[in-house]
């Protein structure tokens, strides 16, 4: 993608983020008190669509440093939501995968959040809601091609298990 964009196109785009970044922080704002930090959501959307990895890969996914994520690793793994355990080819670093109980919670938390936003548009007419349902599939189209152009295959899960994005969950 180059740097210099017509005027229009970094207005549409702005737009755009604008109404992502606001949705998705509604949607964990509404969350239920005690649910998962987002942080976590991210880590445990990423085992759960990419399978298991070391802190270092987790961290690199997420523009983050792997000590940045060393509280939410430790929290998740006393939580019993994920495991590590030693990387045979370097047994210098751990593989952290998601446990079956990993697996629950991050699914209980995209079903409150899917409830929340079935409320939210159950205002909006019918093709309001088909634009919706165009929009959020090109967003996931959008981020296969840009995972993919830095070297990452895109999910093979399906738009619901991808609901839970690198970016936002």
């Amino acid at each position: 993608m180059t740097s210099e964009q017509p005027p229009p196109l970094i207005g549409a785009a702005a737009q755009i983020r604008q109404g992502a970044i606001r949705l998705a922080q509604q949607m964990l704002a509404r969350r239920s008190p005690g649910a998962l930090s987002g942080s976590k959501l991210r880590v445990l959307g990423h085992l759960r669509r990419r399978g298991a990895a070391t802190a270092g890969e987790l961290a690199a996914a997420q523009n983050q440093q792997p000590q940045s994520l060393t509280r939410v690793l430790t929290e998740l793994e006393l939580d019993g939501l994920v495991s590590r355990v030693r990387d045979e080819r370097d047994r210098r670093q751990s593989v952290i995968a998601i446990t079956a109980e990993g697996g629950r919670a991050l699914a209980s938390s995209m079903a409150e959040c899917d409830r929340w936003l079935a409320d939210a548009i159950a205002g909006l007419t019918e093709t309001e809601r088909q634009v919706l349902l165009l929009a959020g599939r090109l967003m996931d189209q959008i981020a296969d091609t840009t995972l993919t152009a830095r070297g990452h295959s895109p999910d093979a899960g399906d738009a619901g298990d991808r609901a839970t994005l690198d970016a936002g969950w």
